[in-house]
């Protein structure tokens, strides 16, 4: 491994691991966030959760992973481009390819790793994660009473409409069934309007105060005839108390492991073998559903015709003339029984045709991720590195806020194509690409701009011409370069002047305390005498100072943000309207209105990523921290721009002010005064 591979290889290692740490420890923490309820108030061991907290670290790998390599490809790079060790490097005949060269073998590698990672590790940790998380639901199932569906404890099964209360204690609409002395019947009934909790969480006796409900209880009889009578028990009551014991079904074995056959438990082999078996079982089901549809018509007593037919020649008549009067009309009635049957029996397997299908989806889904993940890995390494080298900015600011953006985009259009592809309306194995796929085009396109030296964005790109559309162009009188009128004593006074006088003062004006306006007279004045602003440049005797370079980079930051404020005052509400209009029956109108707003919100995002990037560039240059301002273009900037917006304009004019204070050659001249 030559010198400059070993550099780069091990530079980009050290972020990748600090950045995969980070968020692998933000995205547990994460987890124990949205897993709290299953965890508090149990009693478990600290061993119990730290191996809830084990099995659930491997699932987080699909999405750690990918963020890591974009973030830390987009800062490692970036910061390449901005210590000008790019620049070193192209000096010296290498190439941006040739630089990833070397990590792109370990990306590679990584790529190859994360796939077998996925097809072993992976549904490992789904087997036990899932096994431990029902183990653990069992002890005090009191705690895990949810809303609006049966809540199963040992014999009894308990449904409400709603908790309420300090403590959740209230329920609503209790229905409570309790099984018969055989386990599986449902032999007793009890409804009530209102129901109360009043035992404490960590007891393992449940107490309910039951209030105005009442009570049907099948009565079990010992002999057949008195069986066939269906006696029960019937009562009404103002108030019940009812203490179920969960003493035996808080004797949990951590350790149970019977659920194997969740899809996302299996690996290729299993996945294929499952799909194999739900694919012939699909087709078995469909066959068998027409079958049964077929021998319920009644027609297959009907198939020899009353009339008799030439088999030599092509019957083109209507198919009911071939038989009698008498079996017209039988046909005609039986077909439109069949009929109603029919969509009964449509209506009815339905649901269970469409269950089987998205459960065939998940498993093609789960199969295709597997080696979609490593690929996944692979091209955005290709977005994140040419994207570093064209912002050029490392640290943890910029690139923080658009490697989020990018992922965040990617992650959000693989959630809605499964989703999506789970119920059937998009094609499983293209939706398990679709993200990976999107994001192909975008590493082709940034890695051939790197290459070719050329920037992120062009000056002439879909921005400047809506910067002109809109009148935001800041005019060369707002960039403080305005001059005297030919026609004042002061100009003519600089008229008087040569060459070295005019370009002391256009270096020392503010020595003298002179106003902007003889500088730009004076240099007004050696350009139309044929000496350029350039040539001085070239010689040394112009350069722009410190305050002037703020004042420009505060300009370009205001016409960034003008266009974003712009373009996101058109973006939300149209997005906003057109989703209300589609939702109340107005749908041609919506969506019109929303897939407009989508157009404009993909142009905001870019002109919010220009905006940001004009923005550290000014904080970079008056040296001020720009983290902070990164993360309140993540969290704010993307829905609510307008708050950033104000923030924005505030921090520009306090952070140019004091800059001012602190240029030199201001300092000096009022020093002087």
């Amino acid at each position: 491994m030559k010198i400059l591979d070993r550099y780069i290889l091990t530079s980009y290692l050290k972020t990748f691991i600090s950045v995969f740490l980070i968020l692998m420890m933000i995205f547990v923490l994460q987890t124990i966030w949205l897993y709290i309820k299953e965890l508090a108030g149990k009693d478990l061991d600290i061993i119990v959760i730290v191996k809830f907290l084990f099995y659930f670290m491997p699932k987080l790998i699909p999405l750690v992973l990918p963020l890591t390599i974009l973030l830390a490809s987009i800062m490692v790079f970036g910061s390449f481009a901005e210590n000008y060790e790019f620049a070193a490097m192209k000096s010296t005949g290498i190439s941006l390819q040739r630089a990833m060269s070397g990590l792109s073998i370990f990306i590679v590698g990584l790529g190859i790793v994360t796939f077998f990672f996925s097809n072993n590790v992976i549904p490992w940790a789904e087997y036990n994660s899932y096994n431990l998380r029902r183990n653990i639901a069992k002890l005090k199932p009191a705690m895990l009473l949810a809303e609006g569906q049966f809540n199963e404890m040992g014999d009894y099964t308990i449904k409400f409409d709603k908790k309420h209360g300090d403590r959740d204690q209230f329920l609503d609409n209790v229905t409570i069934h309790i099984k018969g002395s055989n386990g599986r019947t449902n032999a007793t009934v009890i409804k009530a309007k209102l129901g109360e909790l009043t035992s404490k969480e960590d007891s393992n006796v449940l107490t309910l105060i039951l209030t105005d409900g009442h009570y049907y209880n099948d009565v079990a009889t010992k002999t057949h005839k008195s069986r066939e009578k269906k006696p029960f028990v019937k009562s009404n009551f103002d108030k019940k108390l009812m203490n179920i014991d969960l003493s035996e079904l808080n004797k949990v074995d951590f350790d149970d492991k019977s659920q194997t056959d969740k899809y996302n438990m299996l690996d290729v082999p299993g996945l294929n073998k499952a799909i194999d078996s739900l694919v012939q079982k699909s087709e078995s089901d469909y066959e068998g559903f027409t079958k049964n549809l077929y021998q319920r018509t009644g027609f297959i007593r009907y198939l020899a015709p009353s009339k008799t037919i030439d088999k030599d020649s092509l019957y083109t008549g209507e198919i009911l003339d071939i038989f009698d009067t008498k079996t017209q009309l039988q046909l005609v009635d039986i077909a439109n029984k069949s009929l109603i049957s029919s969509q009964q029996i449509l209506t009815t397997k339905e649901k269970s045709l469409r269950n089987s299908q998205t459960w065939l989806n998940k498993h093609i889904i789960s199969l295709h991720e597997k080696f979609a993940l490593g690929f996944a890995c692979i091209i955005l390494f290709f977005v994140g590195a040419p994207l570093g080298a064209l912002i050029r900015k490392g640290g943890i600011g910029l690139p923080m806020v658009i490697a989020i953006l990018l992922f965040l985009t990617y992650h959000f259009i693989g959630i809605f194509s499964t989703n999506s592809a789970k119920s059937g309306g998009f094609n499983p194995i293209l939706a398990s690409w679709f993200s990976t796929l999107i994001m192909l085009p975008l590493g082709i396109f940034l890695t051939r701009r790197a290459t070719a030296d050329r920037g992120l964005f062009e000056s002439q790109g879909i921005l400047e011409p809506l910067k002109k559309l809109f009148r935001l162009k800041i005019k060369p009188q707002e960039k403080d370069l305005s001059t005297f009128s030919t026609e004042t004593d002061e100009y003519t006074t600089l008229t008087t002047y040569d060459n070295a006088k005019l370009i002391d003062i256009i270096k020392n004006y503010k020595h003298y305390n002179y106003d902007i306006k003889y500088k730009n007279s004076a240099l007004e004045i050696l350009n139309e005498r044929g000496v350029t602003k350039q040539q001085l440049k070239f010689t040394g005797e112009y350069s722009d100072e410190r305050f002037d370079e703020t004042i420009r980079l505060k300009n370009a930051c205001d016409e960034d943000a003008n266009l974003a404020l712009i373009l996101y005052l058109f973006f939300a509400p149209l997005v906003l309207v057109g989703k209300i209009l589609e939702n109340n029956h107005y749908e041609s109108i919506g969506k019109g209105l929303f897939i407009a707003g989508v157009v404009i919100g993909v142009v905001y995002l870019i002109a919010l990523s220009r905006s940001f990037i004009s923005f550290s560039n000014f904080k970079k240059h008056v040296k001020k921290e720009v983290f902070a301002n990164s993360i309140l273009y993540i969290l704010v900037g993307l829905p609510l721009f307008f708050i950033v917006y104000i923030v924005q304009k505030r921090m520009l004019n306090k952070d140019v002010k004091e800059d001012e204070i602190h240029d030199p050659l201001i300092q000096v001249s009022k020093n002087q005064n």
